[in-house]
């Protein structure tokens, strides 16, 4: 088959479980391309050199500086409607020139077409809202069932039971298209790598603007002085690795896959946002319980899963 795979440019984390998607189809011989933009499709170019891409925008967002991204979201929401609206229409000029078997959106609402088999993945059936909006939950859960029903399947990166989503997949009924594939980590079978015992403390940043920076810049200030080996990886692929020492501390743009599991499963303590792909990755590694989680704050579905899995 020919597979059109498109995750969602909100931090990396839905591109890096795109990873085992992409590698299982290429195992079973089929023909992956990817459609994405900024960190995500320079990240997905990295890891799979070989296949086509085609640069795509996503949804042009952005968090707020301060503790609410209520106002942020609001914001926000003009350009996300219109998102939605632009890639269906440009799938739908796409499948008139070139024929694709699947469309695999990762939480893009817009990349389902008639005429294509389309599969939608999500960890997050039901979002999360502020405490001030919580009568809106079951509003929006419905709408975002809604846009999952117009897809042919919807696929859960989790379990069914144990899960590490929490109520973001189990709290209500699931969609009549929807079923569980199990977490989605591109750590997949490197538990047992070599661990590089080089630092004591491993930092991975991530995330939406500004809140991405702030995060860098809080971990320097707090740890330039501290006793501890410290790696700060900045989540920057389309950067050259571009390492730096500043006192105790080294900082780097990216490391490849095997070299950061490596790196992780050597630290002592682990600090990153409490993004699911970051938990699916720690788990596949058993280093959950090595973390410090930080969630962006007002960003509610990471406040959750911070709760969830801390």
């Amino acid at each position: 088959m020919k597979v059109l795979v498109c995750p969602l440019n909100w931090g990396l984390g839905h591109a890096t479980r795109c990873v085992p998607i992409i590698r299982n189809l290429m195992t079973e011989g089929h023909e992956p391309v990817i459609a994405a933009d900024g960190f995500p499709l320079a990240f997905l170019q990295q890891e799979f050199p070989s296949l086509r891409f085609i640069e795509f925008s996503s949804y042009s967002i952005y968090y707020s500086a301060g503790k609410s991204q209520v106002g942020a979201m609001i914001f926000n929401l003009p350009n996300i409607l219109i998102g939605i609206i632009n890639e269906h229409l440009w799938l739908r000029d796409l499948l008139r020139t070139e024929h694709f078997d699947w469309v695999i959106s990762d939480n893009r609402f817009g990349m389902w077409n008639r005429q294509v088999h389309s599969v939608y993945m999500t960890h997050q059936l039901m979002v999360k809202m502020p405490v001030n909006l919580i009568y809106l939950e079951s509003l929006v859960h419905q709408i975002h069932k809604a846009f999952i029903n117009r897809y042919d399947e919807c696929w859960i990166p989790d379990r069914e039971t144990a899960g590490l989503t929490g109520d973001l997949s189990h709290k209500y009924p699931l969609p009549r298209n929807a079923k569980f594939i199990g977490p989605q980590s591109r750590f997949q079978g490197m538990e047992n790598i070599e661990p590089n015992m080089d630092f004591e403390v491993v930092a991975m940043i991530s995330g939406v603007e500004p809140q991405r920076t702030i995060f860098e810049d809080d971990l320097m200030l707090k740890y330039k002085n501290r006793a501890e080996k410290t790696l700060i990886i900045r989540g920057k692929p389309n950067a050259s690795k571009n390492e730096k020492q500043i006192g105790n501390i080294t900082l780097v743009s990216h490391l490849q896959d095997s070299e950061l599991a490596a790196v992780l499963l050597g630290a002592k303590k682990i600090i990153c946002r409490s993004g699911y792909s970051s938990i699916m990755d720690l788990d596949a590694l058993k280093c959950l319980h090595k973390a410090e989680f930080v969630p962006t704050p007002g960003q509610t579905e990471q406040e959750y899963l911070f709760s969830v899995n801390s």
